[in-house]
Order: C-alpha cells, then structure tokens, then sequence
C-alpha cells in the first residue's frame, strides 16, 4: 500500500510577517509543521504498523527550506519526502495550491492508494486545500476524519464528525481524507530514523517539471487575493463588580435577559 502525506510548513504564529502582496512570508522566518498535518503522519504510521508493504511519502509545497521539515517526518517513520518548489509559486491561495500539489501527484508519484491531509492550516484555517487536491484528481475523499476504523489494500473506514454527531463512512482506493487532531502522542523520532533521514535525498520538483505554466500557478493562477492584512488591536472592555443577587437581576435586565415579573 502506498500513502501520500501532504505537510504544510507554516509560520510560527508569534512571528508572522507579510509580503507586499499581502500574503504571509515563509522565506527567512521561524517555521513549524502544521499541528493538523502532524496527525496526518500520525494516521499514516499507525496504517503501517497495522498493515504490510505500506510505504509513506510525504509532499509539501514550499521554499527550500521545508527540505527540513520532510526529513524530519522521514526521522519518525516515512519513507520519502517530495519538495515542490518554485519562487512561481509564491502567493498561491488554496485552489493554486491544491491545483499545484494535485499536478506533482499525477505526474511525479501517481502510483498511491490514499493521500491523508491535516483538516485544516493554522495560518489560513480554510479547510480548502485537501478537498481541492481531491477535486483536481478526480477521486473520492472523506472530510473532517477523527478516527480511522480499518484499512485494507482496497479500501479505508472511518468515522467522521458531521454537524448531528458521528458517521462512519467506507472510501474506495485511490481516495483523500483530511484528519481532525488526534489524542495519540506524536511519535518521536529514533536514532535509526534520524540516521535515515539524514541520508535520504529529498526529489523537488519546480513547475516545469510537474507540467504547469506560470498562469496556472502563485498569484497570477489564484482567483482569490488578500486585499488587506492587519493585526486586530487589543481592546479590553470595561468591568463592573457586581455585589449582590439584586444589582445581577438588575444587570441582566439591562441586556434583556429577564423579563420583568
């Protein structure tokens, strides 16, 4: 069995920076692996452990400087790190994204059974980008996945969080689901793992190589742009101590939370 785990580098968020563009910096700034992309490893070493001949790639979009990040999933237990970088990329919103690493899927590692992603970026929190990898490869995915319930060499079962509660749902291979954070502790990585890793060489890709063209890619192929960036000032509203139950009734009335009797 072969999985696909898409990463995403993202910047720490006690240090975010803009470009001109208005979208976030990733070159030269403090960078960590998206949390929800951590669980996503997490479900695929668990699916190796469970399973045989299972072999994880692991895919992110970024500068060179993600390399890092790849050999450090290779350090807990994947297999391979695929790099697709190009400064043509820079500004992409989701569907750029998801076009681009979609594009790199089909031509440079087509042979997959399952892709797992993070449900969701902490720097843009769209939820956008797995469901469009999905799209533009044409196969089935299950979204918001919380537990996997079994896997097997056709297919995958898990259980979903939908707005009335829990569904569990049967995807047939090739699929894409998107994880939720798990409970587990992350795995850590061994010294074999990090011997490993040092060793592995990681593919990157530029956009000639996985057959894009510029207008397809970074802001010129994004159909969304960030008009404004700003960070939201602290603001702190007054206090009032409230002594007895009768100044409570009488504070509450004010904002029509009891009816007078």
């Amino acid at each position: 069995m072969k999985l696909i785990v898409c990463v995403k580098q993202v910047p720490d968020t006690t240090d975010i920076k803009w470009t001109e563009n208005n979208t976030i910096q990733r070159e030269g700034v403090e960078s960590i692996t998206n949390p929800f992309d951590v669980y996503a490893i997490e479900e695929a070493l668990k699916i190796k452990k469970a399973c045989k001949d299972v072999e994880i790639t692991v895919v992110t979009m970024g500068p060179l400087q993600a390399e890092d990040m790849l050999k450090k999933a290779i350090a807990v237990g994947c297999d391979n790190g695929v790099l697709i970088s190009d400064r043509k990329f820079a500004g992409a919103d989701t569907y750029a994204t998801g076009k681009t690493i979609a594009s790199a899927i089909k031509n440079k590692i087509s042979d997959f059974d399952l892709i797992i992603c993070g449900q969701f970026a902490i720097d843009g929190d769209t939820a956008q980008t797995g469901p469009s990898i999905a799209n533009q490869l044409d196969i089935p995915q299950a979204t918001f996945v919380k537990n996997v319930v079994e896997c097997d060499e056709n297919c995958i079962t898990v259980t979903r969080e939908i707005e009335e509660g829990l569904e569990t749902v049967k995807v047939k291979f090739p699929a894409l689901v998107c994880v939720l954070k798990g409970y587990e502790e992350p795995s850590r990585a061994t010294i074999n793992g990090i011997k490993k890793a040092q060793n592995s060489t990681i593919a990157i890709y530029s956009m000639d190589d996985i057959g894009l063209t510029p207008e397809e890619v970074g802001i010129k192929g994004s159909p969304t742009y960030v008009s404004r960036a700003f960070r939201p000032e602290k603001t702190r509203g007054e206090c009032q101590i409230v002594t007895d139950c009768d100044m409570l009734a009488n504070k509450i009335k004010e904002f029509g939370g009891l009816a007078d009797e």
